[in-house]
């Protein structure tokens, strides 16, 4: 005989535990599965293992999917305002850092513990390290196989996650559940991920591993991002660069404001009247990191002299070069650095208001496996927790 449940939920992270504790507390019964040996492996090494679970201001426009508007009705229905309340409501103490982001004080573990504790309900049960295989359709709903026992649900719950840190057990199970139902696919690809450049570009900024600038970063399409632009020997990294991945193509190129809080004409046209003499240099290292300046003339991009024999069309030159400086990465570091994955379920396919699949009745797709990806700063996140409360309340 087959065990019976009401909802079974495949995936046992963020999403998942959110819409088991939803649905649990609507009487269904409910039964969480994953392939993992414990919960919430991605939110407890999130944030430095600190977890920055929502931002104080979350809007579609903080999202990337082939339909904007998809995830305003999940996030309308369960806010950032609304996880803020569970957090105070279990006692976790957070802080917030730039940019409205929310990180627990002390340790991510109290998320997990949270949402446990949600789900600690007579009719909500967990099992890991299980093997699901063999999902059909039935009349009433689903059949699956979990390791060898079979069970049966009027609801199946997909919230498997993306490809992104496949350290953590990330797989492409999700998708395969999707393909095998009949819904289209968003092609997936790394975001939220550090560059990778051309073999030339590597070797000559290798060097400068380390060093941190606050840059200004623009993608073909114009999106534009501010914040810390990081080198490393691999390549560039730092929140600016994670951010504008989402919005990078291979092929493209990005632009880059090296020095985004001044008018470098300006600056050296001053700098030239008051000491002709002083080299480009010198000047310039007042306002970068002078080994980034003494790389860039390695390169033959500058040409290090007095001042006063740069006329004024060199020094209008040169301050475009730094304000627009553009550089074509190679690739990205891929799934094994990324925080999210782009793509995934078409959610053309889904339903906005309940993650349900619009031909498939009792399917729901939850979190980060739907073509639905937050920018760095506890956007993903609240995403988890609006699409599992959703799902929670209809599965």
């Amino acid at each position: 005989m087959a065990d019976k449940f009401d909802v079974v939920i495949i995936g046992a992270g963020a999403a998942g535990l959110m819409c088991a504790a939803e649905a649990g507390k609507r009487g269904r019964s409910v039964l969480v599965v994953d392939h993992g040996k414990k919960p919430g492996r991605k939110i407890l090494i999130s944030g430095g293992g600190r977890c920055n679970f929502t931002n104080y201001d979350v809007a579609a426009n903080n999202y990337v999917c082939r339909n904007p508007h998809f995830v305003k009705s999940a996030l309308s229905q369960y806010t950032n305002w609304d996880f803020i309340a569970m957090i105070a409501k279990h006692g976790i103490a957070f802080e917030e850092r730039d940019h409205g982001q929310l990180f627990c004080e002390d340790s991510a573990k109290e998320i997990v513990a949270m949402l446990l504790a949600e789900c600690d309900l007579p009719t909500v049960q967990q099992r890991y390290q299980v093997d699901v295989h063999d999902i059909a359709k039935t009349e009433s709903g689903f059949s699956l196989k979990l390791n060898t026992e079979q069970v049966e649900c009027e609801s199946l719950v997909v919230a498997t996650g993306g490809l992104s840190m496949p350290k953590l057990g990330a797989t492409p199970f999700g998708y395969q559940i999707a393909e095998q139902f009949g819904l289209k696919m968003v092609p997936t690809t790394a975001g939220l991920v550090p560059f990778t450049l051309h073999k030339e570009d590597k070797e000559a900024f290798a060097e400068l591993s380390g060093i941190a600038i606050p840059a200004v970063v623009e993608a073909e399409d114009g999106t534009t991002f501010r914040e810390n632009l990081l080198f490393t020997h691999r390549g560039l990294s730092g929140p600016v660069v994670l951010q504008i991945s989402s919005y990078w193509t291979p092929g493209q190129k990005v632009t880059v404001d090296l020095l985004p809080d001044l008018d470098l004409e300006e600056t050296l046209n001053a700098m030239r009247d008051k000491h002709p003499n002083q080299s480009l240099k010198n000047s310039l290292s007042r306002l970068l990191p002078k080994r980034l300046i003494e790389v860039l003339i390695e390169r033959g991009d500058l040409v290090d002299k007095p001042l006063k024999q740069f006329n004024p069309k060199d020094i209008t030159a040169m301050a475009n070069y730094f304000h627009k400086w553009t550089i074509a990465p190679n690739g990205t570091e891929g799934y094994r650095t990324a925080e999210v994955t782009l793509g995934g379920v078409d959610t053309d396919g889904l339903s906005s208001k309940t993650m349900e699949a619009k031909q498939v009745p009792g399917l729901y797709f939850v979190g980060e496996v739907m073509d639905v990806s937050g920018w760095l700063g506890g956007y993903n996140f609240q995403w988890a927790w609006s699409s599992g409360f959703v799902a929670g309340q209809y599965a």
